[in-house]
């Protein structure tokens, strides 16, 4: 039997209905040389001459470029193998930011072509950049919105706004209602007038705000920056006395002119600037972040920017819609509530279950009825008569049933608008129990009358109608929510839910997961200030909002700043944007809109909110890594500053060929950082990245220059060449570099004894190989200079030895006053 179901009129159309006139081809023309027409901004604020600019005309690659260019224009191409260094980071550098501008130049809040508008009495299919402001647009079910308008004419018309708004019921509009650009229609039909066009409509607004360009904010990045600038100031005093000094020490300024020994001279400055450059650190830093990114890849999580692999580990609050991260979407069936016995007589009207199956089965059920199908099953169900469906509007529908059992109508809908005063007091009162328990609730009502053909197109409601009962629904619930909460909560990050649902809803949700405490509830947005002190302090002391409106997520993103906090936001809608864009790390569904995930700096694929640990752990490997790459590093551009300036001043030879530099780097920073980038670490995250490396790297660099000093003073007594003086100077430098790696390698992992072992047999190895003695230059100094290497190392390693212990006990005291110590310590995560 089919059933008959009661129609909407249909839209204009030219079959026996009056088509709307619309604009002339002389208004269009008017419009458009007033107003434009409607061309969204394609362009981002970054252009790729500017990604070349930031990424190669660098102060770091300018010092590099001009040693390599000076050591090649000496014929000296031995010594310049450190300008690969600078070709790689700025390969890594154009790459990443070209990635995100093409990201940004993809993102699209239209996506529709084409629009439907009426122009000298005819429907016409337009482009979209075509439309004017005063067009009347026709629009249907599957269409979206293309710019800003004002709806004339409304047939059932509902939008889905979610993705603008962050309300996930479909919205019905009617005559005077305004349409935002980005909204899709769902149900119905209508004619809309155009009122803003181009840049000037929601979602051009939108769009362009979304593209401005922004790099993660990194702690690494920012202190790895602030080391260059300290060494861009020291890099040119420093040059004039290595240079002085280096003169000097050939027989000054005339006689090193005229015998040429110019050249090694600027070859001596040339080492001490190299020296001075942390030149592996960046390299080794993307290197750290760039592992992290892959094997976040194959966890379906994609980094859209390398440094966001760090951001996650440093975040302190987490802000997230309760759809897509808590919850599923959609609802389940709860439980039934009867009403004692009211109504026809002292029992309930038979056939209910069949009207609540039959609802749930009807193939033009929406998500809240089909939801009744685990409490009635579709095998009770009876075919429906007559229907009048569901808006959100109207928040009630009507159906009649073809059996004999269940003759009258069946009203469903909100408790507080088919639900009588008087007459259904006791479903009433627990309605008002229950609504504060953020369950969703729904009324059935039953009522005699017969609904007729004419009724159910008048869209009648009965008036002898009686509560039969209440039903109450839930959120369907991740089964990972609840542990992934109390993961964060346990690592010291704060939550906030923002939503854009009601507050007792998200707050039903919040209590289910464990987040807030029963007698916690959750404040309705649209209370708060827009933003100053008093956004702030309700941001500080709740943690769940509703009824958020898409700029007041981003002032909230910016009230959590503003307090010195670390912000992450999760979001897969338009309407999340703007706060992606704010916080310190946005983070995209991968079923959310093509906006969110061009702004966002990680994107879910997989849409599992359960990931986001994964994340944090890969961020925190890789700050503690580069933490020690940066010890390692450091140190040796404090003990080069050290020496350039020392042997400067005291008119000493520059105890190292950049040559010999570079092999010195290689086995025991360079080699060994690759390993260190990529080893697991799951040290919590402690602010003060710069200050605990530097604390470290000073007193190191401090013990290498005096071993250097002292071993260079007991050569030049028993006057050794310059060949036998730079060997043992390499010797020394050598060991307390090595036993630096060993302290920032603990404690211990088989591969790092691997690395130490094998760097020390590549420096043997070197000491007698007659290719590696010829390029490096190494020449064995006499016996007493090898007792004072000896002596030197043993004094050396000790003096750092204590230094690193010390270090260790500064280190768990911080992470005791943090509370936040891991169960093994060590030297490194200081």
């Amino acid at each position: 039997m089919t059933a008959e179901r009661s129609e909407f009129p249909p839209p204009a159309s030219a079959d026996g209905v009056v088509v709307p006139r619309g604009l002339s081809a002389e208004d269009v023309a008017r419009s458009r040389a007033q107003f434009g027409s409607n061309i969204v901004p394609s362009n981002s604020s970054r252009s790729i001459w500017g990604i070349l600019r930031s990424n190669v005309f660098t102060l770091f690659n300018g010092i590099v470029v001009a040693c390599f260019a000076l050591l090649a224009i000496m014929g000296r191409w031995q010594d310049a193998v450190f300008g690969f260094s600078a070709v790689a980071n700025s390969i890594i550098g154009v790459w990443q930011e070209y990635s995100a501008k093409r990201q940004l130049d993809n993102l699209r809040v239209l996506h529709a072509p084409h629009a439907h508008a009426y122009r000298d009495g005819q429907l016409l299919e337009l482009r979209r950049e075509e439309l004017v402001i005063g067009d009347l647009i026709s629009v249907k079910a599957g269409d979206q919105i293309p710019a800003d308008a004002r709806v004339q004419t409304a047939f059932g018309l509902q939008l889905d706004e979610s993705l603008l708004t962050g309300e996930e019921d479909a919205v019905d509009k009617v005559a005077g209602d305004a349409l935002l650009s980005g909204a899709s229609v769902v149900a119905g039909s209508g004619t809309a007038v155009l009122e803003k066009i181009g840049a000037d409509s929601f979602a051009a607004k939108l769009t362009a705000e979304a593209k401005r360009f922004s790099l993660v904010n990194s702690e690494i990045r920012n202190g790895l920056n602030r080391v260059l600038r300290i060494v861009a100031w020291l890099l040119f005093p420093v040059m004039l006395i290595v240079v002085n000094g280096q003169i000097q020490a050939f027989g000054g300024w005339e006689l090193a002119f005229t015998s040429g020994a110019w050249r090694d001279a600027a070859v001596g400055a040339v080492a001490a600037a190299i020296a001075m450059v942390p030149l592996g650190l960046l390299l080794m830093t993307s290197v750290a972040f760039a592992a992290g990114a892959l094997k976040l890849g194959k966890q379906q999580v994609l980094v859209q920017e390398l440094h966001a692999v760090e951001g996650l580990a440093r975040v302190d609050v987490l802000c997230f819609d309760k759809t897509g991260t808590l919850t599923e979407g959609g609802v389940t069936y709860h439980e039934t509530h009867l009403a004692p016995g009211l109504g026809f007589g002292r029992e309930q009207p038979a056939g209910w279950e069949l009207a609540l199956a039959s609802m749930a089965a009807d193939e033009g059920a929406n998500a809240t009825a089909a939801s009744f199908a685990s409490g009635y099953p579709s095998s009770l169900a009876k075919p429906i008569l007559r229907e009048i469906p569901f808006t959100s509007q109207r928040k009630w529908s009507a159906i009649a049933l073809a059996h004999d059992q269940a003759p009258g109508t069946w009203v469903l809908g909100g408790p507080d608008v088919i639900l009588r005063k008087g007459l259904d007091d006791e479903l009433l009162e627990q309605t008002a129990e229950l609504a504060d328990t953020g369950l969703r609730i729904l009324a059935l009502c039953y009522s005699r009358q017969e609904l007729t053909h004419e009724r159910a197109k008048a869209q009648w409601l009965p008036e002898d109608r009686r509560g039969v009962l209440i039903l109450t629904l839930r959120e369907r619930i991740r089964s990972d929510a609840a542990q992934t909460v109390r993961y964060f909560l346990e690592e010291g990050v704060d939550l906030r839910i923002i939503s854009g649902d009601d507050p007792r809803t998200v707050t039903a949700v919040a209590r289910q997961v464990g987040l807030i405490e029963p007698q916690e509830r959750g404040l309705d947005a649209r209370s708060l200030p827009e933003n100053g002190e008093g956004l702030t302090d309700a941001m500080t002391n709740n943690r769940v909002f509703g009824r958020v409106s898409p700029t007041q997520k981003r002032e909230m993103v910016r009230a959590l700043q503003s307090r010195g906090h670390v912000v992450a936001m999760t979001g897969d809608g338009v309407n999340d944007v703007l706060a992606l864009k704010e916080a310190d790390l946005g983070i995209a569904m991968g079923n959310g809109s093509g906006a969110s995930r061009a702004v966002s700096r990680l994107t879910l694929l997989d849409n599992q909110f359960q990931a986001l640990p994964d994340v944090v752990l890969e961020g925190r490997k890789a700050i503690a890594n580069v933490e020690r790459l940066s010890m390692l590093y450091l140190s040796k551009t404090a003990w080069a500053i050290l020496i350039a300036i020392i042997f400067g001043l005291l008119l000493w030879r520059y105890p190292f060929e950049p040559r010999q530099m570079s092999f010195l780097d290689g086995i025991s920073i360079g080699l060994p950082a690759f390993v260190l980038a990529l080893l697991p670490n799951t040290r919590r995250y402690l602010t003060g990245f710069f200050r605990r490396a530097v604390a470290f790297a000073l007193p190191a660099g401090i013990i290498i220059t005096l071993g250097v000093i002292a071993v260079v003073t007991v050569g030049l007594l028993f006057e050794q060449s310059t060949s036998q003086q730079q060997t043992a100077a390499s010797l020394v430098l050598a060991v307390l570099s090595l036993w630096v790696l060993g302290l920032v390698c603990r404690p211990f992992r088989p591969i790092l004894a691997v690395v130490i072992v094998g760097s020390v047999s590549v420096l043997i190895v070197s000491l007698y190989l007659p290719i590696t003695v010829w390029f490096f230059g190494f020449a064995w100094p006499d016996a007493p200079v090898l007792w004072a290497v000896g002596v030197t190392c043993v004094l050396g390693c000790l003096a750092l030895e204590l230094h690193g212990q010390w270090r260790m006990r500064v280190a768990a005291r911080e992470l005791a006053e943090n509370s936040l110590a891991p169960k093994q310590s060590s030297m490194p995560d200081a």
